[in-house]
């Protein structure tokens, strides 16, 4: 079994409120839950107007597949022009 996680560290420029930011994310973290087959979920800044941390993680039976997988989730939040991704890390679950 091989996990990847990745942390997205988004901004919202034009945001004046936290129901303007949940409005404009909201399209964000469903679009990644139905395209994609990831977990996904507001990890960061919940009560930052114009900060989002996103969280996305993958499951596969193959190392390439999660890579794959995460790569195009990635690739997906970019494309939202409204936002501007500021950092993104990726972290492999390690088995003790």
């Amino acid at each position: 079994m091989h996990v990847l996680a990745l942390e997205l560290d988004v901004r919202f420029p034009g945001c004046q409120s936290l129901k303007e930011k949940r409005s404009m994310l909201r399209p964000v973290l469903e679009g990644l839950r139905n395209r994609h087959p990831v977990a996904v979920a507001e990890v960061d800044h919940q009560d930052t107007w114009q900060r989002a941390g996103i969280g996305v993680a993958a499951v596969s039976g193959a190392v390439g597949h999660a890579a794959e997988i995460i790569d195009e989730a990635e690739r997906f939040v970019w494309s939202f022009p409204e936002l501007e991704v500021i950092g993104a890390t990726r972290l492999w679950l390690e088995e003790d």
